[in-house]
């Protein structure tokens, strides 16, 4: 480079020594300079296309993309044939949302040149960007027959096979991208994200710290090794102490981390990876998850000043009140049937016009469904831009998120101010602990009397169970207890709950029930993340070996069951034992259905008290633990007394009615709907 200034030195407007300067510094990614290089050189009469190109390249880095296009538009006129013109051109359009430019632009290349890898790398990207999964597979299986060792190609199949549910193609796929080139950000991180998706948290953290090692400044990296801190289940006893105290050290490191020099891309890192599990704790979550919500909201504001957006104001009266509903749940799924259906269902159209956001791309009969029962329906995929500009557009009067803390997209609008009311619900049962969202939708039956303290938002507590739920047929399929290595007749205790929800305080219940009952099985299910479930059934062994017992002779792991399945299981099985600490809805209003008793402890959050209050609303007061100790008792009486079991039955059966499609709770939230929009 000192050559190139030399020589500049000698003649300024030395076109070519202007065009290498500028190269070089491109290579050493000091792109102001760069441009302030190139530009001069295209001042210079006559200079080649090169140059335009290459002050385009410059532009795309420092993403000004409207006047990258604009440079390299210029050099394509002046080049018509040139590869590399076509190929940056076609990233600067789909940076600015002109896909089907872009991808003319990739296909041009690709009729010069057939087979050029980095146009089939671009389409198989413009695929994966638009959710497209089974395009992008294609796409990038074609870079790698061509070129074998196109690292990113393997990073983006790895994304592709990671979205599809195949996490262990996935992290093969990453670890291979890795072998090939070590020095790469993007598959270390996204091996990280993969092995987070698994559940292996400890491993994830590696990857993100490798990461960083390679691109101190990757601020989802970083992000991510924050939320890594806590895992899926536990070890031990003394885990969960260690591994929170960890998460707050390293939370209040990432805000210190997050200054004002770093601010401007924060935004992408925001939900990246989530504290979801935080809430599988039995403790109260309001002060951690009120400093995570407030460096979303920091970083999410301003992304969005700085993109030009305005926060909506009131809007004028004009009939009915605008909702809008942002959720990834719009198909079979738990939030769907305990929330989002009976919304959609039950509220009164004449005063109120639903707007869907449908952030999800899974589509079945109660996607069709939904359409059919809202004002207006939009799905993706769309990005981060194009979700604030629909929603801005519809100019909405309140936004409710049913479960803010599962999904990525979701997270960042929620962090936004796009309606002048903003609320959240129990979709996932834990504050979102952002400050852009007033109200959290609970329920009168689900809450303890202090439960306001438990949230940042205002505590809206609507009646009963806080939902509109149908009943639904209940579906049977006579288990075949032998294929498990069960005999019939042995007393089943159905453990419902996905491995993260058994807390290892809690292990000892298990053990206490099988030294009282002598001759039991508890039914687990094998999660689809099969070393969850590992993990658990090792802590189990250890828990039970501790009494003298072998956990084989009590515990059966079968495999994850459907509708009809789990149902035949219910209806077989003598006690239903709910999990505690983090109680089952779905789960709990099946089992109701299915007409089997249920144990619960009644917990100190509301998502510890789901069973509870169906049983509260049932008139169960019996079968409502508060104590492990008291837990055992009920599950060992309902275990060991076939009348008291067929007495609690039919009590289950003749006052299940009950629960199912109360209107109560549309009508309240209809009246707090219409109350705070008005009053705003």
């Amino acid at each position: 480079m000192p050559l190139f200034e030399q020589a500049l030195s000698v003649a300024p407007r030395h076109c070519v020594a202007l065009e290498h300067l500028g190269v070089a510094l491109l290579l050493l990614d000091r792109y102001p300079e760069a441009e302030h290089a190139l530009r001069r050189a295209a001042t210079v009469p006559g200079a080649p296309a090169s140059v335009m190109m290459r002050l385009g390249i410059a532009l795309l880095r420092l993403e000004r993309h409207g006047d990258a296009i604009e440079a390299l538009t210029r050099a394509l006129e002046l080049s018509p044939d040139n590869v590399d013109c076509h190929l940056n051109l076609g990233q600067a359009l789909a940076h600015s949302g002109d896909i089907a430019g872009a991808r003319a632009h990739f296909e041009t290349i690709l009729q010069l040149l057939p087979g050029h890898a980095d146009a089939m790398f671009n389409l198989g990207v413009l695929s994966l960007d638009r959710d497209e999964l089974q395009d992008a597979r294609l796409w990038f299986d074609r870079v790698i027959a061509e070129s074998p060792g196109h690292s990113e190609a393997y990073v983006n199949l790895g994304i592709v096979l990671q979205r599809q549910g195949d996490l262990a193609g996935a992290v093969t796929t990453f670890q291979h991208a890795i072998t090939l080139n070590g020095s790469l950000p993007a598959a270390h991180f996204n091996l990280g994200q993969a092995f987070s998706d698994k559940g292996r948290m400890d491993e994830a953290a590696e990857c993100y710290r490798n990461t960083l090692s390679l691109q101190p400044e990757h601020a989802e990296a970083r992000w991510a090794l924050t939320v890594s801190q806590i895992p899926a289940v536990y070890e031990d006893d003394d885990e969960p102490a260690r591994r929170r105290a960890a998460f707050s050290q390293s939370l209040q490191e990432l805000e210190e981390w997050f200054d004002p020099t770093r601010i401007a891309q924060g935004y992408r890192a925001v939900g990246a990876v989530q504290p979801f599990l935080l809430a599988y704790q039995e403790e109260n979550n309001r002060a951690m998850l009120s400093r995570y919500g407030k460096l979303c909201t920091k970083l999410m504001s301003h992304w969005f000043n700085q993109t030009g957006f305005s926060s909506p104001g009131k809007n004028a009266p004009c009939g009915g009140v605008r909702v809008g509903i942002v959720s990834q749940y719009f198909w079979k799924h738990s939030v769907w049937d305990a929330l989002l259906k009976g919304w959609l269902q039950r509220l009164d159209r004449k005063q109120f016009s639903v707007h869907a956001f449908y952030v999800g791309t899974k589509q079945d009969d109660e996607t069709v469904f939904a359409k059919e029962h809202v004002s207006c329906f939009t799905q993706g995929p769309l990005d981060l831009r194009e979700w604030v500009e629909v929603i801005l557009e519809q100019r909405l009067d309140a936004i409710i998120y049913p479960e803010v803390g599962m999904d990525p997209l979701t997270a960042q609008l929620a962090s936004l101010r796009l309606a002048p009311v903003q609320v959240a619900a129990w979709g996932h049962p834990e504050t979102t602990g952002l400050p852009t969202i007033d109200y959290y939708l609970s329920a009168e039956g689900l809450e303890p009397p202090d439960a306001h303290e438990n949230y940042t938002e205002q505590l809206v507590r609507l009646p009963h169970l806080g939902c509109f739920y149908e009943s639904s047929p209940v579906q049977r399929q006579t288990p075949d207890l032998r294929s498990w290595g069960i005999e019939p007749n042995t007393p089943l205790l159905i453990c419902p709950g996905v491995p993260f929800k058994y807390a290892p305080r809690h292990d000892r219940v298990l053990v206490d029930i099988a030294l009282e009952l002598g001759h039991c099985r508890f039914i687990f299910f094998k999660h689809r993340l099969s070393n969850l479930s590992e993990k658990l059934h090792e802590r189990l062994a250890v828990a039970f070996a501790q009494k003298h017992l072998n956990l084989e002779d009590f515990v059966t792991f079968i495999p994850w069951q459907d509708t009809a399945g789990f149902h035949g299981l219910l209806e077989r099985g003598e006690v239903f034992l709910d999990t505690i600490g983090f109680s089952g809805f779905n789960t709990t209003m099946q089992a109701i259905e299915c007409g089997i008793p249920i144990v619960t402890r009644e917990g100190p959050f509301m998502r510890g008290r789901f069973a509870a209050g169906i049983l509260k609303r049932l008139d169960l007061p019996a079968l409502i633990a508060q104590s492990e100790d008291d837990y055992v008792s009920i599950a060992v009486k309902l275990a060991q007394d076939a009348t008291y079991r067929m007495h609690l039955r039919k009590r289950i059966e003749q006052t299940r009615h009950i629960l199912f499609e109360d209107l109560a709770p549309i009508r309240a939230m209809e009246t707090f709907l219409k109350h705070v929009t008005l009053s705003q």
